[in-house]
């Protein structure tokens, strides 16, 4: 009674693809930027550490391997967010808080970046919220029985 035309009682819209609220594709989509970015990032590092002289290589490697690991556990968010996995709620917001952090640090001190501030404030904002909406929820919350394993795997 309560069911919408485009989607079935299993989760599947009418075409038989999985149904995928758009909050939860815009969620996606923001987290694949954030992604692409953090990868950036670890290029720009890697050319930087081969071209130029650190003033310590100790802490040029270990900012290196800081931002690969964040790369690779944001684009772990980023693919499971669209497998509609349960925990990428929780990983998401603590990314997001750490993001928040490093904005609002780019808002003060001697060295102040509010442009660069703004660029990681937003965007953190919006998945924020994203992650706080019914449907976000909804699309990302197991069913009774079902656990967290894909589609091919449940009983």
């Amino acid at each position: 009674m309560n069911e919408r035309p485009d989607r079935h009682s299993d989760g599947k819209s009418a075409s038989g693809s999985p149904f995928r609220p758009r909050a939860l594709l815009i969620l996606a989509a923001l987290l694949w930027a954030e992604a692409a970015l953090l990868w950036s990032a670890v290029v720009w590092l890697v050319l930087e550490l081969i071209t130029a002289t650190p003033t310590s290589l100790a802490s040029a490697l270990a900012i290196l391997v800081l931002v690969l690991i964040a790369a690779a556990w944001v684009t772990a968010i980023a693919i499971n967010s669209l497998r509609r996995r349960t925990w990428i709620r929780g990983a998401a917001v603590t990314w997001q808080l750490v993001q928040i952090a490093v904005a609002v640090g780019c808002f003060q001190g001697l060295y102040a970046r509010v442009d660069l501030g703004w660029a990681l404030l937003l965007p953190s904002l919006a998945v924020l919220a994203l992650l706080f909406m019914p449907r976000v929820i909804a699309a990302t919350t197991s069913l009774p029985g079902a656990g967290d394993a894909p589609d091919d795997q449940r009983g």
